[in-house]
């Protein structure tokens, strides 16, 4: 079974959710036929590289709240970030553009690192006190320490081409199946979860999505009694 979780670095309940689900997915008895993928999905896809903020300043200003208000969310945040065992900085933290982020996660999953770079970015945005921001060597250490080669992620980040189709690619595909936020949870391409739901809720969905896979239709093609192995052993072809 496949889970598509369409999600952006710059939002912190994709930071949650992602615990909450990873939570659900671990107590799920057939997690290891459970293949995780991420996909991109940008909340502020119009931002210039270099237009780096403060969060209250970007909350304030888009969502027309107090700064106290917006200072209120952040501990709420915490709170939550803290209930599933998630550090988060709840001052000081800032905003950016994630469109080079979502590139290289598109270079660690052809890698098969990508769970362990987007884990290594949200931490980074989320509860470290350097910037993951407009910062390109930041970005490489990243992903060296995600297991990535520095040369290849600095070739892509040098590279505003590099994996643009893909990142795009992925957005495009989040509008065709109606997400409008993130996180979005996307089970066998039949379930939908949005949000980051309790675990409890992802238990749930695994195991209807689970026990609604169609099953495997044989195609009988030659001999009816070919042989095959079993777990008394295999058929010994008699002379």
């Amino acid at each position: 079974m496949r889970v598509e979780i369409w999600s952006d670095i710059a939002c912190p309940w994709c930071y949650v959710g992602k615990a909450r689900f990873e939570k659900a997915l671990a107590a799920f008895p057939h997690r290891d036929e459970v293949e995780v993928v991420h996909r991109s999905f940008e909340l502020d896809p119009g931002r210039a590289k270099g237009d780096v903020q403060p969060v209250l300043a970007m909350l304030t200003k888009k969502y027309g709240m107090s700064e106290a208000q917006a200072q209120a969310g952040e501990e709420n945040l915490g709170t939550q970030a803290a209930a599933e065992g998630l550090a988060y900085r709840t001052r000081d933290r800032d905003h950016g553009n994630t469109f080079d982020m979502h590139r290289l996660l598109h270079l660690a999953k052809e890698q098969g690192r990508q769970d362990e770079l987007i884990g290594l970015l949200y931490r980074a945005n989320f509860a470290e006190e350097r910037t993951v921001f407009d910062d390109d060597e930041r970005l490489v250490e990243l992903a060296v320490a995600a297991g990535l080669d520095a040369d290849a992620a600095r070739g892509v980040l040098a590279d505003p081409s590099a994996y643009a189709d893909d990142v795009r690619a992925d957005e495009r595909e989040a509008a065709e199946l109606g997400a409008n936020g993130v996180p979005f949870f996307v089970l066998d391409r039949k379930y939908g979860v949005s949000g980051a739901q309790p675990a409890e809720v992802f238990t749930q969905a695994l195991t209807q999505a689970w026990g609604e896979r169609p099953p495997v239709r044989l195609i009988q093609q030659g001999s009816a009694d070919a042989e095959t192995c079993g777990p008394d052993g295999c058929a010994v072809p008699q002379q």
